[in-house]
């Protein structure tokens, strides 16, 4: 038997691979404010709040984020709520050697200055 997740945790795996990581972030703090302590939710919502806060410019914001992401899902490897999070891991490792150390902040205009991230997609595997 499958395990069961809430509809929201499938519903980030949509948005996440459409790069809707505005909705994503309220769909996992929806699942992360009824269990704090869920530091697998905590993690993948900071990973996705580092990709829009990319999207916009926040480089800082991005680092961050993506730090403490990394830090959050250690715990749950290799694999979670079945998600592959070796995949995850390497992804977050492979974005912060990209992320620029030397800069903070960009206006809009100047996102075309940002190396650009490597896209991934999640996708459920069976436990």
């Amino acid at each position: 038997m499958e395990p069961e997740y809430p509809v929201e945790y499938y519903q980030f795996f949509i948005k996440f691979n459409e790069g809707d990581f505005y909705t994503c972030h309220d769909l996992l703090e929806d699942m992360w404010m009824e269990d704090k302590g869920n530091l697998f939710l905590k993690g993948l919502l900071q990973m996705t709040v580092a990709r829009y806060h990319y999207s916009y410019g926040n480089v800082k914001g991005t680092r961050l984020m993506m730090k403490v992401g990394h830090e959050y899902l250690q715990n749950y490897l290799p694999k979670y709520w079945g998600l592959d999070l070796e995949i995850v891991i390497k992804y977050i490792e492979c974005c912060l050697s990209i992320i620029p150390d030397d800069i903070d902040k960009v206006s809009y205009q100047e996102l075309n200055r940002l190396p650009e991230l490597p896209e991934l997609y999640l996708y459920l595997e069976d436990d």
